[in-house]
């Protein structure tokens, strides 16, 4: 039906139908725009920043929906909830894809791959404060940048100042608590506030590697010699300690047997002696004597 009416119409004021028609098209997507435009939404564990371009004003709203004047203010959001970034050599598990884990010195000069990640978030009061740090600046930009840069600049410091061996093992928990401290005061300065660090797997370089193995593998080879020797030294106290309680035991034994024979050797008179010869004498006299008659003594009968 357009068609046919565009056809009817003379040249100019086909022109000016057209141009009507174009001129109610935009003014439509500019009011549907502008409608579009008029709020926002500040998603959940998130503070929202207005910003005003014509008087440079800043205020903060919680989430929910923000009415807004199109091209006149915008919303920034930032997270009051807390937002872990991550820096680890396997790929996908990190902020970033590939390896991502950090670079550490040591005081040595040698260097190791370490994993770390950092949870931090912002409060809706310092929301502001961060907008204006990064001049309204997306969390994801700021985390690519500030934050990035920063974890790797504090963790570097703290690891230059520790051997290896410190950094794996022996002051680990010192190096995560130095990277901590330093890495809280640096995002306080911009807003944020840090809830922990942890340090993840470090990786070493094959050579260096190879050298704590066989290190590890001397120790636990000179810790078994160790236990053998003290178990050597054991079984040898105990076997003396045997052998004293058993010749100490004999030599009671032989002492009470000398104290024994002592008295017996005391007691002993020719009556006792005699008397104990004619309890074991069964009444026969032997059959072939040296003409003595044993045991009896007849002149003590006869004097009697």
């Amino acid at each position: 039906m357009a068609n046919n009416r565009l056809n009817e119409m003379e040249p100019g004021e086909a022109i000016a139908w057209l141009g009507s028609r174009a001129f109610v098209i935009m003014l439509a997507v500019v009011l549907l725009t502008a409608v579009m435009s008029a709020y926002s939404i500040v998603a959940p564990g998130y503070s929202g920043v207005v910003f005003n371009i014509w008087t440079g004003s800043l205020r903060t709203v919680g989430q929910g929906m923000v009415l807004r004047i199109p091209w006149i203010t915008r919303v920034q959001s930032y997270p009051t909830a807390l937002r872990t970034y991550t820096m680890v050599q396997r790929q996908a598990e990190g902020s970033s894809f590939g390896d991502d884990s950090i670079d550490l010195p040591t005081k040595e000069g040698q260097h190791i791959r370490q994993d770390i990640s950092v949870t931090y978030n912002t409060s809706e009061e310092k929301a502001a404060q961060v907008f204006k740090s990064f001049r309204g600046a997306d969390i994801s930009e700021i985390e690519s940048t500030f934050i990035r840069r920063t974890i790797i600049t504090v963790a570097q410091n703290a690891a230059g100042q520790m051997s290896l061996s410190e950094i794996i093992s022996a002051k680990r928990g010192e190096l995560q608590e130095t990277i901590e401290k330093n890495l809280m005061g640096e995002l306080i300065k911009m807003g944020f506030q840090l809830d922990k660090v942890n340090l993840g797997a470090s990786h070493l370089p094959p050579a260096i590697e190879n050298q704590m193995q066989q290190k590890m593998a001397a120790q636990q080879q000179a810790q078994q010699a160790e236990y053998e020797l003290q178990k050597q030294q054991t079984l040898a106290k105990a076997a003396v300690a045997q052998a004293q309680g058993e010749a100490q035991s004999i030599l009671v034994r032989a002492k009470a047997q000398a104290e024994a024979n002592h008295l017996l050797q005391s007691s002993l008179t020719g009556n006792l002696v005699q008397y104990k010869a004619i309890e074991k004498w069964n009444g026969i006299l032997p059959s072939v004597t040296s003409g003595a008659t044993p045991f009896i003594d007849l002149r003590a009968k006869g004097r009697e």
